[in-house]
């Protein structure tokens, strides 16, 4: 199982970006997806949570509000739309998904985001 994320950049303070996560699996649908983030010297923290069918979602205090979690079963996709960025959202996001079948964790390779001006 692969997870490839994309989208990531340099955006300046206010404004918004989208990320995904494209799972190469063929039981994305039964795969809980959670995007974190870690930015330099820090612990890596869960930023946002999303249920296999999508029916529930949980966000950290410090997103909640700005962030949007969501997911495409049909394209194996998982998505974080990020608006009102701040410049401490600056940091490497990972996508990850938990498998409750077989117990097994998968985790991206990452994505930086700069918020800056």
């Amino acid at each position: 199982v692969q997870l490839v994320e994309s989208g990531g950049g340099l955006v300046q303070p206010g404004g918004s970006l989208r990320l995904s996560c494209v799972v190469s699996s063929f039981t994305f649908s039964s795969y809980a997806m959670n995007w974190y983030r870690q930015a330099p010297g820090k612990e890596r923290e869960l930023v946002a949570e999303i249920s296999s069918a999508g029916g529930w979602t949980n966000y950290a205090d410090v997103v909640k509000g700005r962030f949007t979690i969501s997911r495409d079963n049909a394209k194996n996709t998982v998505y974080l739309q990020m608006n009102s960025l701040k410049p401490e959202d600056t940091a490497v996001y990972f996508c990850y998904a938990w498998d409750s079948y077989s117990y097994v964790e998968y985790w991206g390779q990452g994505t930086q985001v700069t918020v800056s001006s």
